[in-house]
Order: C-alpha cells, then sequence, then structure tokens
C-alpha cells in the first residue's frame, strides 16, 4: 500500500540557504538564502546567528575579498551584486550586472570578480577597485544568441589567464583568454554533459558537474514490468514503485585535461555540430512552400485566429496507448478511448501524433517552457528539491519575477509585434493576470483559471464559450489565445472526490465541446487549435517520460493522417510564432522543427460533432481504501502541491487495485544526444 508522509505544515522560517562562505580567522559563516531573500551570520563557535538582514531579492552565493573587509554577494533576483562591509556589517553599494547573476570567482589579488548571468548568455567582468562591469563576455555560440545558454559557472585557469564558463543550455564550456581585462575575447567551446552548472580547475584538469548527467536512460522492462523482471531485478536492492522522472536523472562528472588550440577546435567544432540552433533559423524556419505555416517570419498564413489549451501532466501511452495506428502500449493505458473518446476522435479525424515530447519535467517548469519556450536556471535548480520535498519552494507561471524569462512569454511578444491575444486561466490567477502584459484587457474576467479543481472542466468552456460568442459578435477576437483545463491532472482516491476516470472524462468532453463551437463558429475557417500537457510526469510511457498527447485541430489539419515527427513544446511554439508572423523567443523555439508536416494547403472546413462520455462525470470515490486514506493528506489547491512519487502510487493502486503486486509506472528521462569526442 501507499506509505504515506507525515507532513509538517508548521514548520516556520523557510529560507532555503543557497551560498555559503568561511571566514576562518573569526570563525564566521556567511550565508545567503533565496526563499527569504535574506543574508545571515553565524558564529561558529557559538553556532549563534550574529547577523541577519533582508536583501530585497533572492540570493545565490557570496565571496571574500582576499583582505575579508569586503563579502560581494550575488543577488540572483536582483540583476546586482551586493558589496557587505564585514566590520561596519552594512551594504555599503550595489553594482548592477544583468538578469540572474548567480556565481561568482575572484581573482587571487581580488582585483577582478567575474559574474555569471545566467538570463543573459553572459558574464559581468567587475573592477572591484572602481566598482564596476568594465567588460561583458557573450558566452553565447553566436553574438548576440536569443536566450538559451543558461550561463551558470565560472572557474579561472591557476594562472587566471583563461576563463571556462558552464552553459548549461548547451551543453558545453565556453573559453575566454582573460588576461588582459577589457580586452578578453573567445578562444573555442568544450563539448561536456546535459545541463553543466559547475566548473573547476584543479591543476591542468577540468572538473564539470553535469546537473542532469549524460543521456536517457534505457527502460526495456518497463514502465510495467512483469513479475519475472521484478524478480530478476529484486537483487538490486530498491522499491522499484515511484520511480519517475525527477528520481531518475543522475548527475554526472566530465573530467577533461586541459586543452591545447588543436584539441580545443576539435573540441569546439563538436559543440557546433552537437546544437542544433543556429543563428540563421531564428527569421527562417524548416518548411515548405504553400504550406499555412510560413517558413520566413512575417510572412502571413491563412490561418488568423490561434487557439492554445494547455493541460496537466498524461503521458501518450497512457491516453493514446490503444491506438492501433500508433506507437503505443495498451497495457499501460489508463485513460484509453472509453475515457477520452473526444480526444480519440480528433486524433483519428484530424491528425494522430505519436512522436511528441514535452521539453519540461514537472509542472514547475512545464508552464514556463510552454508559454516562454524555456525555464531558466531558477526553475532548473529549484524544482528538484522542491518536488523531492527537501525544502523551498518553486514559483513560475509568473508569480515569482525570477522565474521569468529576459524575453518573456508569447503574450510579450505578441505586444511587441502588434498582435492580440486574450488568455483563459494560463498565468492568471483569481482570474488577474501574473505579469504585467496580462492586464485587465487582456484576461476573461469570469474564467475560472485558478488551479480550483472543485470546477470542472466542461464548466470553464461553457465560460469560455460566452466571452468568445461576444468577440465574434464584435469581430474582435484576438489572434492569440490561451487556455488552460487542467481537470485530467485528477484528484487521486480521497473519498468523496471525484474519481480519476471522472476528471479525466470530463477534461475530454471539454475538449470536444470547444471544438465543436469553434468549428460551427464564423471563424473557423481561419483558426487552428494546439493542444498538449504541460508535461508528462504523472503516468507511464515505453518510449520515453517525456513522450505526451498533442492534437493539432484546424481546416488546414491533413485530415485522417498520421505523422510520426519528432515534435516538441518548443517546436508546437515555432509554429504558433510562425502563423502569427512572431519571432522565436528562446534558442529552443529558434531551433525546433515547425508542426508544417501536419498541415495541408487544401483545408476541409467540415465542423467537429463532440462524442457524448460514457462516464458519470459526478462520479466520487467511495471505498475507504488504503489509497484513499493516503489521498485525504493531499493538497490539490495549487498545481503539483503533493509528493509526485505518492501521488502517482496513489493513482495506479486505486486504478488497478490495492493487492496488485505491479510495481507504480517507471519512466526513464530523455534527452537526444550525439555522442561528444571527449577522449
Amino acid at each position: 500500500m501507499p506509505v504515506c508522509p507525515v507532513v509538517n505544515k508548521k514548520w516556520p522560517n523557510k529560507i532555503s540557504p543557497v551560498g555559503i562562505e568561511i571566514d576562518d580567522d573569526r570563525q564566521l559563516l556567511y550565508v545567503v538564502t533565496k526563499e527569504n531573500n535574506s543574508f545571515y551570520i553565524v558564529d561558529l563557535k557559538t553556532k549563534a546567528i550574529i547577523h541577519e538582514q533582508n536583501l530585497g531579492h533572492e540570493g545565490y552565493t557570496c565571496v571574500l575579498s582576499p583582505d575579508k573587509k569586503i563579502l560581494y554577494i550575488s543577488l540572483w533576483g536582483g540583476r546586482k551584486i551586493a558589496l557587505f562591509d564585514t566590520k561596519t556589517r552594512k551594504i555599503v553599494s550595489t553594482i548592477p550586472v544583468s538578469y540572474n547573476p548567480n556565481e561568482l570567482i575572484l581573482s587571487k589579488n581580488g582585483k577582478h570578480l567575474f559574474v555569471a548571468n545566467a538570463g543573459d548568455n553572459s558574464v559581468s567582468v567587475i573592477d572591484t577597485k572602481l566598482q564596476k562591469v568594465i567588460e561583458v563576455l557573450d558566452a553565447g555560440l553566436y553574438p548576440n544568441s536569443l536566450v538559451g545558454s543558461a550561463t551558470n559557472g565560472v572557474a579561472l585557469s591557476k594562472d587566471e589567464k583563461t576563463l571556462y564558463i558552464a552553459n548549461a543550455d548547451n551543453n558545453c564550456l565556453a573559453v575566454f583568454d582573460v588576461n588582459i581585462k577589457g580586452k578578453s575575447f573567445s578562444k573555442g567551446f568544450m563539448p561536456v554533459g546535459w545541463y553543466p552548472t559547475n566548473v573547476r580547475v584543479v591543476g591542468k584538469k577540468i572538473f564539470v558537474a553535469n546537473g542532469k548527467g549524460f543521456t536517457s536512460f534505457a527502460n526495456p522492462k518497463g514502465p510495467q514490468p512483469s513479475q519475472k523482471a521484478i524478480r530478476s531485478e529484486s537483487h538490486l536492492g530498491e522499491d522499484t514503485r515511484g520511480q519517475y522522472i525527477g528520481n531518475l536523472m543522475k548527475g554526472t562528472l566530465s573530467i577533461i585535461d586541459t586543452p591545447n588550440e588543436s584539441a580545443l577546435n576539435i573540441y569546439s567544432k563538436k559543440v557546433y555540430e552537437n546544437t542544433p540552433y543556429k543563428k540563421d533559423k531564428e527569421l527562417l524556419a524548416e518548411g515548405e512552400t504553400n504550406n499555412p505555416i510560413p517558413m520566413k517570419v512575417g510572412d502571413s498564413s491563412q490561418i488568423k485566429h490561434v487557439f492554445y489549451i494547455l493541460k496537466e501532466n498524461r503521458t501518450y501511452d497512457q491516453v493514446f496507448g490503444d491506438v492501433k495506428e500508433g506507437n503505443g502500449d495498451s497495457t499501460l493505458c489508463l485513460f484509453g478511448e472509453k475515457y477520452t473518446p473526444n480526444q480519440h476522435k480528433l486524433a483519428k479525424e484530424y491528425v494522430l501524433l505519436d512522436n511528441f515530447y514535452v521539453d519540461a519535467e514537472v509542472s514547475a517548469d512545464g508552464h514556463n517552457w510552454s508559454l516562454g519556450a524555456h525555464a531558466n536556471d531558477y526553475l532548473e535548480k529549484t524544482w528538484p528539491t522542491a518536488y523531492g520535498r527537501r525544502g523551498g519552494v518553486t514559483e513560475a507561471m509568473g508569480r515569482r519575477e525570477i522565474a521569468n524569462n529576459k524575453s518573456g512569454f508569447i503574450w510579450d511578444v505578441c505586444k511587441n509585434k502588434g498582435v492580440s491575444f486574450r488568455t483563459y486561466g494560463v498565468f492568471a490567477d483569481d482570474k488577474k493576470g501574473n505579469i504585467p502584459v496580462l492586464d485587465k484587457a487582456h484576461v476573461c474576467s469570469y474564467f475560472t483559471g485558478y488551479y480550483n479543481q472543485k470546477i470542472k472542466d466542461t464548466t470553464r468552456v461553457t465560460q469560455w464559450k460566452r466571452d468568445f460568442d461576444s468577440l465574434v459578435v464584435a469581430k474582435a477576437v484576438p489572434a492569440f489565445n490561451s487556455i488552460r483545463l487542467g481537470a485530467d491532472h485528477t484528484q487521486g482516491m480521497a473519498v468523496g472526490k471525484p474519481t480519476p476516470f471522472a476528471c479525466v472524462a470530463d477534461n475530454d468532453l471539454a475538449v470536444g465541446m470547444f471544438i465543436e463551437h469553434l468549428s460551427k463558429s464564423p471563424i473557423w475557417n481561419q483558426s487552428a487549435v494546439f493542444i498538449l500537457e504541460d508535461d508528462a510526469q504523472n503516468g507511464p510511457d515505453h518510449v520515453d517520460a517525456h513522450r505526451s498527447t498533442a492534437l493539432v485541430i484546424s481546416p488546414y489539419t491533413k485530415r485522417k493522417s498520421i505523422d510520426h515527427t519528432m515534435y516538441s513544446t518548443s517546436g508546437m511554439l515555432r509554429t504558433i510564432e510562425l502563423i502569427l508572423g512572431l519571432p522565436p523567443m528562446t534558442q529552443y523555439d529558434a531551433a525546433a522543427t515547425p508542426m508544417y508536416r501536419c498541415f495541408t494547403s487544401k483545408p476541409d472546413f467540415t465542423p467537429y460533432q463532440s462524442v457524448p462520455v460514457s462516464v458519470d462525470l459526478s462520479e466520487v470515490n467511495t471505498a475507504y481504501t488504503p489509497s484513499a486514506k493516503c489521498s485525504e493528506s493531499l493538497d490539490f489547491t495549487e498545481v503539483d502541491s503533493n509528493d509526485d512519487n505518492l501521488f502517482n502510487e496513489i493513482l495506479w493502486k486505486g486504478i488497478k487495485g490495492e493487492l496488485s503486486q505491479l510495481p507504480a509506472p517507471r519512466r526513464s528521462a530523455f534527452v537526444k544526444v550525439v555522442k561528444s569526442d571527449l577522449d
């Protein structure tokens, strides 16, 4: 049975220490925090806190000057470096840098401070005497690259003539000659592992911590292994239940000899070969002539209105595993055609996508990926500890500025390019937008978008219809419309709560109602609907943990077709951007394959007829099982508030049976890898 954890909701002062420095002579510990934006000094002899103050922004780390008079603090959420006088114990000044300054490294003589700016693909070089930035090193693969390198680690060579910079999202190190300050220049790049977060130089060796490892994890016998497989693996001494994407990514350490010029040239070539982002892709995408998806940014499309629907956390196999025409595993299908008849009908009547992958691991980064084609260093570094219930929280969806991309989100791009937009519950809590661009004029005030599962998705679609119909009459339907329908997340097995089947069926009927209403409207001939899950963390899939459901519905969609092309969240965003004449936001959507193969220049305007569900949408859990008892402790007032390992197990046991000996679904992580020549 599920093991219910004891949750202490009264634990006070959640501060989340992220950076420390030690003054050995004075026996003092300096600590900066990101949860309560504070700074502490601890007396190591007495273990007492002798100083505490608010920094005004999330902190990341701190370093002492050689004379120990000044402590430099990177204000992760503040775009500046604070200078703390250790004698007066006051912040005496701040130095402006760029977005999300994180790691710091100080030269031995204390004259120069190097600051990694994760949100800006750059490193600021500060003259500590002048207390100003004297040059900025662009660590991206191209000059003025889009957001998406995530520069988040720096290290100096022993002679301090070379700076090594970890670019997490480019999976590489940038190498700069910094011998003459103010005249630094790039020497090349070095391929490393997946998401390098830290780099250090020891002698002639370079050590790189790869936050997500090197590659995906093969799982040929899972995620629903046979009893034989369970017995054969029992010697591993681990509980195979509850293994999901957050458990499966293992960090690695790259150890590399300092390269000479010839080796660095080879490394640099390999980095460019490994990276799908090319500068010329920003304005000219892959595609075909006469397709409704333009190849050139700014070219017109027959499609004038885009409707982008975000759902919650399902995998491909969990929903479409029973579709014989696709690459599915029916044994893993929990919510098949019986519970999702509309999504099955739409996939069959329009296009079946069985090779679509979400870019995110969990919802904490999933919503930012879905609307911004990127999850920045704050999200990537905080969700594992938050989801692992090891401390801290991860707030995205515009609720915390530090989590927002420098380039903003698709609504910001729409505004900049004069494209009309409106949101229905996406990045909107309590019917108010979470970011400045989503002001009252761009938010439906009566759409229940807050993560309130007491409201059915079918009710939300009724709310949308009311708003949509009024806009049709006024001939003011926006070009970009974002809608959140998240009931397929389900609410576990607690007695009195809707059953998982009722939740999923409600979501499915809502999708059918939405498409039917739109397809019978006056603007159907100029519309396209894109539907995806923000992440795929709560279900099994025999191909990969990131593989998920996606639907593309439009008069210009190829009817009764199957598209096996590998698509992604960023690729769906790129498709929407090209339709609306928008440039890409980050390196990810710039590099992604647009979904032009799903479209045809010959439209079919036949409206869609929704399918009534055979499930009672008011059905509630009635059996007081161990899973039901455990579900009572879960919190469904906010997305992913619960321990996902536990929630997945409850859902699996509740549906498959409490006495089932099968483990909860085991899934592998995924990343497209090109073998790098590091030998």
